[in-house]
């Protein structure tokens, strides 16, 4: 890789052999790293509408793959794929598997039995995913577009507007982001909801 990626507040580095998965060889800034990623999100999400995503295959290990492979295939190559390093967060990459299919039982059960709010279910699961942290990166980006997709195709309401933010920059905004997650692994998952919906 020709160039050294910055790391905001909150983000995973990648190792080694992580980062020679980058396919586009022409990038040489972090800002033409975020650009391409987007532009494939972009892909990803219009990959959304055009399908109509039933509630029983959302809450799937394949499903959850399918989207982060979606949304990062044009850049990585470990795009879709459970990652196979230790990081800063996350379970042990062994149990990434297992802790998925409980935190996916554990969603279909709390719909199922109108266990929380429509809201709540999706950001818990938003939540618990990202600190099981399936994929060597774009686990953030990945966790909230789930929260969209579940609030929308399982609950048919509107997606969250996360203050219409990729939160990639490190500004104000993502900064109250890592401050509401932080208060969701204490517990308190309130601030976290009132963030997605502003």
């Amino acid at each position: 890789m020709g160039f050294e990626i910055k790391y905001n507040d909150g983000q995973t580095p990648l190792d080694e052999n992580e980062k020679e998965g980058l396919k586009i060889e022409s990038i040489t800034t972090q800002g033409e790293l975020d650009e391409f990623e987007q532009l494939n999100i972009e892909k990803a999400v219009g990959w959304i509408f055009r399908t109509r995503l039933k509630p029983e295959k959302i809450l799937t290990e394949k499903f959850v793959k399918e989207l982060h492979r979606r949304m990062y295939v044009d850049v990585w190559r470990w795009a879709g794929e459970f990652r196979k390093s230790e990081k800063n967060i996350g379970v042990n990459w062994a149990r990434i598997g297992i802790e998925l299919r409980t935190l996916i039982d554990d969603t279909k059960y709390w719909v199922n039995n109108k266990t929380f709010s429509p809201e709540e279910v999706a950001i818990r699961f938003k939540h618990r995913i990202v600190s099981i942290h399936c994929f060597p990166n774009g686990n953030g980006r990945h966790s909230r577009l789930m929260a969209d997709i579940i609030i929308e195709s399982i609950y048919g309401m509107e997606p969250f507007s996360w203050h219409q933010s990729n939160m990639v920059k490190a500004n104000e905004t993502r900064m109250k982001y890592i401050r509401s997650l932080k208060e969701a692994d204490r517990g308190n998952i309130n601030p976290l909801i009132e963030f997605a919906k502003t």
